[in-house]
């Protein structure tokens, strides 16, 4: 296998190193020039027709702001300002005039309009599908770093738990008559705990201190790396530098574009958008489509190619660990072997990994292998099923305290010794904060617990059901 010796540890320098050979195509200078035009021509309308309205007065510092300094929360400003201005662009939202086409000028304008509305649904579309990609690259490399078996798997597992609350947390603010911003605000909060969740992994603390110290043999510039990688002065700051202020001029662009489109629709009743006006923003939604286009597929490609993002052969994750918590016995033939696991609180993780060493005589030998449950009263239940292995790997999580018995049986053997290689862990449950949004909605009077038992070899799942008191 290979080994670890050797690796660069990846710094922001080392990044630079890198960036050298991507430089960024600039921008048009149009980007500019039209965010500033179509700032001015609201202004010309809050002046002439209609004193601009608070949330109005809020568009227009904004615009006229410095865009936040990160790239990814810039990603989500840049899909706020879009949905709001599909929002706006909704036939149902259009003035009256428009919807009606009271004049023949208005049938060219509502024709502009909806091709505006499909540029930018259509980059919506490829932003989100940006945005996810990315998350799950990030995600994917950091687990070709983790060990391949149970305790990778727990990471797994507790992101997919994580995303599904962090999904339902949205749902509630959406049912609840949530705005758009607010929509987004709880999103970029929610992409900064992701951050800290992945610092957090980095340095074995918070919710993932109880999986971390299980992660045995994972190069330590890999956590190092993800410790930091977000940190003010970190690797990201390179990127930001190098590549932020082609990002940061279409988030102003966007939010100019914005601003017109609320003030001129808003006032369209008394004074109709001149068609030299119409160019202009017609114009803005083109560069800027084309724009953010292109620069998300540049940024895609250098991150996905970026030094960090090279394979766990390359990298040598696959080096033989040498304190990897296996243990050795030998069972006798007729004999068993049993490990007895204690747990606490439900939602922990029972998982097991183990697998029989070739005897002298290199016959194909296996063992049987179930788990039970044993209640503080001693009752048993079985969890998983009595069966004949080669090798096994598997884990479940608990919905009972109590002990948890993994037995290896010999006992079919008459005459043959078994050396069993193996390693098991009762893992404390990861617990996330609670939902303050939707607590209230997730409060079911009938529940029904559903226990997966999952090994190399098949799937076994189990239902109860009961009423809360």
């Amino acid at each position: 296998m290979a080994t670890t010796e050797g690796l660069v540890p990846i710094t922001r320098a080392y990044l630079a190193r890198y960036y050298d050979k991507y430089p960024l195509p600039p921008l048009p200078d149009a980007a500019v020039d039209l965010a500033a035009r179509l700032r001015a021509l609201s202004a010309d309308l809050t002046a002439a027709v209609a004193p601009a309205t608070p949330d109005e007065e809020l568009m227009e510092q904004e615009a006229a702001g410095i865009p936040a300094h990160k790239i990814d929360e810039n990603m989500w400003k840049n899909r706020e300002q879009m949905e709001e201005i599909l929002f706006l662009l909704n036939e149902s939202r259009r003035p009256v005039a428009l919807q009606q086409r009271s004049a023949p000028e208005d049938a060219e304008i509502v024709s502009i309009l909806d091709d505006i509305e499909n540029k930018l649904k259509d980059m919506l579309k490829k932003l989100e599908q940006f945005q996810l990609k990315n998350a799950d690259n990030v995600f994917n490399t950091v687990m070709t770093y983790m060990p391949q078996d149970f305790r990778g798997t727990l990471i797994r597992q507790q992101r997919e738990r994580s995303e599904r609350n962090k999904q339902a947390e949205v749902d509630a603010l959406v049912s609840a008559g949530g705005s758009i911003r607010d929509r987004y605000a709880l999103l970029w909060k929610q992409q900064m705990d992701r951050r800290v969740q992945l610092a957090q992994l980095g340095s074995a603390t918070g919710v993932y201190k109880t999986l971390v110290k299980y992660l045995v043999g994972v190069p330590q510039v890999l956590l190092d790396f993800i410790r930091q990688i977000n940190d003010d002065n970190g690797p990201m700051e390179e990127q930001r530098e190098r590549y932020g202020p082609a990002l940061y001029t279409l988030t102003k662009l966007v939010l100019a574009i914005r601003l017109y489109l609320h003030v001129s629709l808003a006032r369209y009743g008394q004074k109709r958008i001149e068609k030299d006006d119409i160019g202009v923003l017609q114009q803005a939604v083109v560069i800027y489509t084309e724009e953010l286009e292109k620069f998300t597929k540049f940024i895609g490609e250098v991150f996905v190619n970026a030094p960090f993002f090279i394979s766990a052969e390359d990298a040598g994750a696959g080096d033989a660990r040498k304190s990897d918590e296996f243990k050795e016995t030998i069972i006798p033939a007729g004999k068993t072997h049993e490990v007895i696991l204690s747990v606490e609180a439900v939602n922990s993780y029972i998982a097991w990994d183990f697998s029989l060493q070739q005897g002298a005589l290199n016959m194909l030998l296996d063992i049987g292998f179930h788990v039970e449950y044993i209640s503080p009263s001693g009752e048993k239940t079985l969890i998983l099923p009595y069966r004949r292995y080669e090798a096994d790997q598997g884990n479940f999580c608990t919905v009972s305290a109590g002990s948890y018995k993994l037995v290896w049986d010999n006992s079919y053997s008459s005459f043959f010794k078994k050396s069993l290689r193996y390693k098991v862990d009762a893992v404390p449950p990861v617990v996330e904060p609670a939902c303050a949004r939707c607590g209230a909605l997730m409060r079911p009077v009938v529940l029904v617990r559903i226990i997966v038992v999952s090994s190399s070899q098949h799937v076994q799942i189990s239902i109860q059901g009961f009423k809360l008191p």
